[in-house]
């Protein structure tokens, strides 16, 4: 295994890192290897774009039939002003 050396480490981070180490039951160089390999996880990327993404959201809902009001009424133009 590979050792690693972090100098300059403020004290109060050194404290804040015990006392998480005291709170999880686990020395503090344990606690910092377990921080490492959780912030070394790697997220899947994303495969196919935002939109296939948004699109894959909203699988599967929606309408089953067309809304029926929109349905053979004429199209009439908006009249803007007096």
């Amino acid at each position: 295994m590979a050792q690693l050396v972090v100098r300059n480490i403020e004290n109060t981070v050194k404290a804040r890192l015990q006392r998480r180490a005291r709170r999880n039951g686990r020395s503090m160089e344990e606690e910092i290897r377990d921080i490492l390999r959780g912030a070394a996880v790697e997220a899947p990327l994303a495969t196919g774009g935002l939109g296939k993404e948004i699109a894959s959201l909203f699988t599967g809902a929606g309408l089953d039939s067309d809304i029926a009001e929109l349905r053979g009424h004429k199209v009439k133009p908006v009249h803007f002003g007096s």
